[in-house]
């Protein structure tokens, strides 16, 4: 099963317990009550009676809700492993490509600076990193290349550093997260109904 629907499912059970578990607080208030101004010990024999049943009744439904409500907390932490290490992977990409970037930025200052013909949109991608480190490569690779026009030696040409650039595409962490199946499977699925069923036929 998978993440969000295993979340979905488990966090609907918990409120099933709840409110179940409110209404027989709110019943226990008035059996409490009752108690209180019953006519006879008899009266107050059985108010206690039921009184005890649904103290019981609540403690049920309060253990089985823990059950869920520990699972969800089992099921938030695996949301958070997967969510965590698709966004270390995409960081770590981007680190990886930030310095390929880098190096390839200052290997087109290097060839501009020793002389070389560079293609436009190379020269263009140093010019838009630092337009300073762009304006003295220009400036040394201007002299440099006067020199080799002297000594009759030939004008390098270099080809692109890029070529087609493909924009890489990121798995978005909360689908990855909520579509990763659930390393466990939960606690048995109990109606607050069935669960109380329990409690009655032991208190009989």
């Amino acid at each position: 099963m998978k993440i969000k629907e295993a979340q979905q499912i488990y966090r609907e059970q918990v409120r099933a317990y709840q409110e179940q578990k409110h209404t027989l607080s709110e019943r226990l208030k008035k059996v409490q009550e009752n108690r209180k101004i019953a006519q006879n010990d008899e009266e107050k024999a059985m108010f206690s009676k039921d009184a005890a049943v649904l103290e019981l009744s609540i403690k049920e439904l309060d253990d089985k809700q823990k059950e869920y409500q520990d699972y969800l907390s089992e099921l938030t932490d695996q949301y958070g492993a997967y969510w965590n290490a698709t966004v270390s992977g995409q960081q770590a990409d981007a680190y990886k490509e930030y310095a390929e970037e880098m190096g390839k930025i200052m290997e087109v200052a290097r060839r501009i600076m020793k002389g070389a013909r560079v293609p436009q949109a190379d020269e263009k991608k140093l010019m838009d990193f630092s337009y300073e480190l762009y304006q003295a490569a220009k400036t040394t690779g201007e002299m440099v290349r006067r020199q080799k026009e002297r000594e009759g030696k030939e004008e390098e040409e270099y080809d692109t550093l890029w070529g087609d650039e493909e924009e890489k595409e990121y798995e978005d962490p909360q689908e990855v997260a909520e579509n990763a199946t659930a390393a466990a499977d939960g606690p048995e699925l109990v109606s607050p109904e069935e669960t109380l069923a329990g409690v009655f036929v032991a208190g009989e």
